[in-house]
């Protein structure tokens, strides 16, 4: 009787080894498949261009470009979600001439493809602000260098060449330079750039140069561009075209990545202000006096909305090499080149229709006196008179 007993205990014991052993590979199997379609999965939510002129779209609202123009050699890159990788840079080109490509992601227009719901081109002097981040990735053996691009125009100009470029470099490798002379240094965004101007042969250029290799930047594009209207390159009637963050190959670059990009425009905001692009309801005069090395200011703040304005903040930049020294009926403070005005008490407001003053005096490099393109009140942007 003991016998049959044993039988059917022993079974299941010589059997556990080999199902355990069924269960792992099905286990393994199932990794297997979870792993391909994970790999499949990746490698479907990137894209590849490689055509010379090839664009996508990430995001619904940027443009990613190959925008291979200077060369015939091959160049791909491998678009994420959040920009794109140079996986393929083939060829090199003379290092005192143009480079090789300009792969790039941007937001507005270029050559008529806009980005989906952009509102650019927008005219410059009714820019309230507009905020951008970039990353990069940068690699050895290349000639190159990592650039943001902020194009103007005196026109709403959506195809061709636009006027104005104003190139941030913020990393260069190699024997390379931009394009003119050096003009001499600029604090933008709370940053010292070395500063170049000169023309490609089809528009002008203004570049500002960082010192040491910058791999990630937050910013508001517009002190680039007020930086370039106070040295005379564009004007408050201007249009902003796009915005564009990339590289310029001249020597290899495979393995070069934007990892991140966003940027957007707004306008002044206030009465007046908003999607259509029109200024803010205030309005500016700017009276200035000056001498060898000195100079005054005198502001009117003429407010044109329907109602009060209660209490107020002014902000401009001054053009580069002046400074505030002292300042009468506000409270002046200085942060990377730009000023900001706060009232006392018997100015702090403003009725409808009225206007109210302040002023200061300052130093300047000499010669002729260059003035802010650009002021807002309590962040709107007002007309200048």
């Amino acid at each position: 009787m003991a016998s049959p007993l044993r039988t059917p205990l022993r079974t299941p014991s010589r059997s556990l080894p080999r199902m355990r052993a069924a269960l792992l590979a099905l286990l393994l199997l199932a990794g297997a498949l979870a792993a391909l379609t994970t790999t499949a999965q990746t490698a479907r939510a990137d894209e590849q261009i490689c055509d010379q002129y090839g664009t996508t779209t990430i995001q619904g609202k940027y443009v990613v470009q190959n925008n291979r123009w200077g060369t015939g050699a091959t160049q791909c890159i491998d678009v994420t979600s959040t920009g794109f990788r140079l996986t393929r840079a083939d060829g090199s080109v003379p290092t005192n001439g143009a480079p090789k490509s300009y792969p790039s992601v941007y937001y507005g227009c270029h050559y008529t493809n806009c980005s989906p719901g952009t509102n650019l081109p927008m005219q410059v002097g009714s820019i309230g602000s507009a905020p951008s981040s970039v990353s990069y990735t940068y690699v050895d053996n290349a000639v190159y260098n990592a650039s943001y691009d902020i194009w103007l125009d005196p026109t709403p100009k959506r195809d061709g060449v636009n006027r104005t470029e104003i190139m941030i470099w913020l990393n260069r490798v190699g024997p390379i330079q931009p394009i003119g002379s050096r003009v001499g240094t600029a604090n933008v965004g709370g940053r010292s750039w070395e500063v170049w101007t000169g023309s490609n042969g089809s528009n002008d250029v203004i570049s500002f140069i960082a010192p040491s290799a910058i791999t990630s930047m937050s910013f508001d594009v517009m002190d680039f561009v007020d930086e370039t209207v106070a040295r005379g390159m564009a004007q408050p009637s201007w249009y902003l075209t796009s915005v564009q963050a990339g590289f310029e190959p001249w020597q290899n670059g495979a393995g070069l990545a934007v990892d991140s990009f966003s940027a957007s425009v707004g306008t002044g905001g206030g009465d007046g202000g908003g999607d259509d692009g029109e200024p803010g309801a205030c309005e500016v005069t700017y009276t200035t006096n000056s001498w060898t090395n000195g100079f005054t200011a005198d502001v009117g703040i003429r407010n044109t909305g329907s109602t009060a304005i209660s209490g107020w903040e002014m902000s401009f930049a001054l053009p580069d090499g002046q400074s505030v020294t002292s300042a009468w009926n506000a409270t002046l403070s200085s942060a990377a080149g730009t000023v900001t005005a706060r009232p006392v008490e018997h100015n702090r407001n403003i009725e409808p229709g009225g206007t109210q003053s302040f002023g200061f005096q300052g130093t300047h490099p000499g010669g002729t006196l260059g003035e802010p393109a650009r002021f807002t009140l309590n962040g709107t942007v007002c007309t200048v008179k």
